[in-house]
């Protein structure tokens, strides 16, 4: 049996009706989708390269925030050494001060006392004299 004329005629109208979907449609459209998958690709790359930049600029942040952290505790130590350091000096001059004074206080206190013993045996001699005077009713020499 050989195929009729009709057969032929279908198998040449599918076959240029495959031909012209493939070359109108098919192709077009497998394109399409290769540029879409490479645009695709192309952005995860750039949003991946953009991601390890982020990540990398925030490491590097991470690093000068702590640095600066550990530079600013180590000039607030410095201060409050300083601040200790003065607040001893302050302290040494003030004794040293409190000391001179109260030797000169001491020293101005003993003299004090010994113009009063001074002064209170002269008057204990002055009224024993006069006590032995008015007694004896006569200067005593």
């Amino acid at each position: 049996m050989i195929p009729g004329l009709s057969v032929v005629a279908v198998i040449l109208i599918v076959l240029v009706l495959a031909f012209i979907l493939n070359w109108g449609l098919f192709r077009p459209i497998t394109r399409i989708m290769r540029e879409r998958e490479a645009a695709i690709r192309a952005a995860t790359e750039a949003a991946e390269i953009a991601s390890a930049k982020a990540a990398e600029a925030t490491a590097q942040f991470e690093r000068k925030m702590h640095a600066a952290k550990a530079d600013l505790y180590h000039q607030m130590e410095e201060t409050r050494r300083g601040a200790l350091d003065e607040r001893a000096e302050i302290l040494a001059a003030a004794r040293r001060e409190v000391e001179a004074t109260l030797t000169e206080a001491t020293a101005r206190l003993e003299a004090q006392v010994n113009d009063a013993r001074k002064r209170l045996e002269q008057d204990a001699d002055a009224l024993g004299t006069a006590v032995a005077e008015r007694m004896l009713g006569r200067k005593v020499s």
